[in-house]
């Protein structure tokens, strides 16, 4: 998809080049040129944007009469910095998060989940007997850090009904109340692409409540059952440093059982309700709570979605952090002064290459395939995503892992439109880009780049502009 998103554009932009030059060349009367154009064009259709992002490329001697030329600027100024969103929100989350690490850079990340629950159904014979209750958390293969390590989840009651503070919606920064007594707890090996369900034993007590209550027909419909039980807390324990673990919220994968038997001629028959994530609700009564506490200095300064921590007061580095909503900023402060080039001129392609600093990931703190581009406005308010010429398709940074033995490994962009659509804008725009992982609000990924120090590692604009009229001295 990417690859033939990348092709139209270039087809669009070459047609447009082949344009601009037949009907310069018919001004001139040139037309005796134009039958090398062909051969140009198919060599543009040819060539990757890898190739033609490698080395300067000049048209040749058939066109000196226009003075065209293709030529690539790879010393651009590219502005990036760090901001900080106030709080994401996290009840629209796909997925239940609960665990905790240590990062030497970004601090103590924590996540916890709150959740409302309700019955499928309230109906228990007069003659059962009541067996057990246990949660069950269906994996659902997304981690974050250190597996090998063991984790603790401690089972929660809450005492208060989930209701958000504002609005229709839970964010990351959001709390909830609960009883401080377990109803059960796990230490347990996380194996998240193997395991498939955790089994947790809950308390007797809450069983036999429940159990009561539905043979007594004291409680018989759903809003009866919220008022009495306000749901789950799934905490990690304080002394956890391994990993976040992602659990499914689809209905039959995450829940609690009430087991129960009843005698039948010779035989105990068992029999079970369950209870699952209450998904009915709204708003829906769920949230993951994401918090990262004590990161490195200057990350400590960014309390305030419009505080803009630059690279350079950084160790030169831009941070990503999904979940708590840290996110890299990117602007092109002098793109205009492309105009500063002799001659008229229009923009085949311009990709941004930035490479994760050496030494902040591994296996465990892993980097992803790709990352989401976003629009901000100049206070940092989210605007949209980044979109290809059809409006339809989002733009993403893909890892290019092509040389990575030789530690040659960065995010690649494709700007062309965008580059375009700033430079045809008659004021200066206070717009930015931001980078973010895809589905930010249900992960704890974490990203550092290097900045623009022109070293080997720094962050790169390579802008391709064609010359197509470049008057003689």
């Amino acid at each position: 998809m990417f690859s033939s998103l990348k092709k139209l554009d270039w087809s669009i932009r070459i047609f447009r080049l082949w344009a601009i030059i037949y009907f310069w060349e018919q001004t001139k009367f040139m037309g005796k040129y134009l039958g090398l154009l062909c051969p140009l064009v198919l060599m543009f259709a040819s060539c990757s944007s890898e190739n033609i992002n490698t080395s300067d490329f000049l048209a040749g001697e058939a066109f000196t009469g226009s003075n065209m030329r293709v030529v690539l600027l790879d010393t651009l100024t590219v502005e990036t910095s760090t901001m900080k969103f106030d709080s994401i929100v996290s009840s629209e989350s796909t997925r239940i998060l609960v665990g905790k690490y240590t990062d030497s850079i970004f601090g103590t990340v924590r996540t916890s989940s709150y959740m409302g629950m309700v019955p499928g159904n309230f109906t228990i014979d007069s003659e059962a007997e009541y067996d057990s209750i246990a949660l069950y958390l269906k994996l659902d293969k997304y981690y974050y850090n250190d597996t090998l390590r063991t984790n603790t989840i401690h089972i929660k009651q809450l005492s208060k009904t989930l209701k958000p503070d504002e609005g229709s919606y839970f964010y990351n920064t959001a709390k909830a109340d609960y009883f401080e007594e377990d109803l059960g707890s796990i230490t347990y090996a996380p194996r998240p692409l193997d395991a498939d369900t955790l089994e947790i034993k809950i308390s007797d007590e809450l069983g036999l409540d429940f159990f009561e209550k539905f043979q007594e027909k004291l409680i018989t419909n759903t809003n009866q059952f919220k008022d009495y039980f306000k749901g789950l807390a799934l905490l990690p324990g304080e002394d956890d440093n391994g990993s976040v673990i992602g659990f499914s919220k689809e209905t039959g994968a995450s829940f609690m059982r009430l087991y129960f038997s009843t005698s039948e001629e010779n035989e105990q028959v068992q029999s079970f309700i369950d209870i699952n994530l209450d998904q009915s609700s709204s708003p829906v009564p769920f949230f993951n709570q994401v918090i990262a506490e004590n990161p490195i200095a200057p990350l400590q300064g960014l309390t305030d979605k419009e505080v803009n921590l630059s690279s350079s007061d950084s160790y030169n580095l831009s941070f990503i952090q999904s979940g708590v909503g840290m996110a890299t900023r990117i602007k092109f402060p002098y793109i205009k002064t492309v105009y500063d080039i002799r001659g008229q001129g229009t923009i085949l392609d311009a990709v941004l290459k930035l490479r994760p600093a050496m030494g902040t990931f591994d296996d465990n703190l892993m980097l992803r395939d790709t990352l989401s581009v976003y629009l901000v406005d100049q206070n940092n308010d989210l605007t949209g995503q980044l979109l290809y010429l059809d409006g339809a398709t989002s733009v993403m940074g893909i890892l290019n892992r092509n040389n990575e033995e030789f530690n040659d490994i960065y995010y690649e962009i494709p700007l062309g439109s965008y580059i375009e659509k700033i430079l045809l804008e008659d004021r200066e725009t206070d717009e930015a880009l931001i980078l973010l992982p895809d589905n930010y609000i249900s992960t704890v990924d974490r990203f550092v780049l290097q900045g623009m120090d022109h070293s080997e590692y720094s962050v790169v604009l390579e802008l391709t502009y064609a010359i197509y009229d470049e008057d003689d001295e």
